[in-house]
């Protein structure tokens, strides 16, 4: 146990596993964010992960100066063992107390501490329903992240005046009642019935 708001280990491992799971020929498919393919999406969270663990360490500079929208981000050969990497250590530097305090910079944007550490929770909840999503895996998040993540995307959306806008886009209509993850989802603009071109995902176990 921490005495931080949230570890983000356990999530960090989700996607870890996911992203172990991605065939070679798989890299190429489409995913819910338009612009990437699968090895975008890999190549984003490989540099989301570096920056924000920069961000909790307030090491400030190239990492966390960038623009994460300013170029299409690609894979190396070691594309598994970097992001592996990455993600172990973006978990680590959370677990500082510290991390959650003062201010930080994420994308070239200064936050507080505690909200720098929420989008981080939040990119690696959606990030991850993107990949089992485009890769046609099961997908069971962290509950933690979980919840995080959409009383996160539900105070963004509200702060717009109601005018269904959140961070990501216009907020997607589900029923009330319909499973938590499929809210988040909608509230950070994608259709949480988004499948694979060609047919339902295909699970795995």
């Amino acid at each position: 146990m921490t005495d931080t708001p949230l570890d983000l280990g356990p999530q960090a491992r989700i996607v870890a596993c996911l992203a172990e799971d991605v065939t070679e020929d798989q890299l190429t498919d489409r995913t819910p964010c338009p612009d990437y393919r699968v090895s975008h999406l890999l190549g984003h969270l490989t540099g989301l992960a570096v920056a924000f663990r920069d961000a909790a360490r307030k090491d400030l500079g190239g990492t966390t100066d960038t623009d994460p929208g300013s170029t299409l981000p690609g894979i190396g050969p070691d594309w598994r063992r970097d992001l592996t990497e990455a993600l172990h250590d973006l978990a680590e530097a959370w677990r500082d107390p510290g991390a959650w305090t003062g201010t930080t910079r994420a994308g070239g944007v200064d936050l507080p501490g505690e909200v720098a550490g929420a989008v981080a929770v939040d990119e690696l909840l959606l990030h991850g329903w993107d990949l089992a999503r485009a890769t046609g895996r099961d997908y069971a998040p962290d509950p933690a992240a979980l919840a995080a993540s959409h009383a996160f995307l539900r105070a963004a959306a509200e702060e717009s005046g109601g005018a269904g806008n959140g961070i990501f886009g216009p907020v997607v209509s589900v029923p009330a009642d319909a499973p938590l993850l499929d809210r988040t989802v909608a509230l950070s603009g994608r259709d949480p019935g988004w499948t694979r071109p060609g047919g339902t995902p295909q699970a795995r176990p």
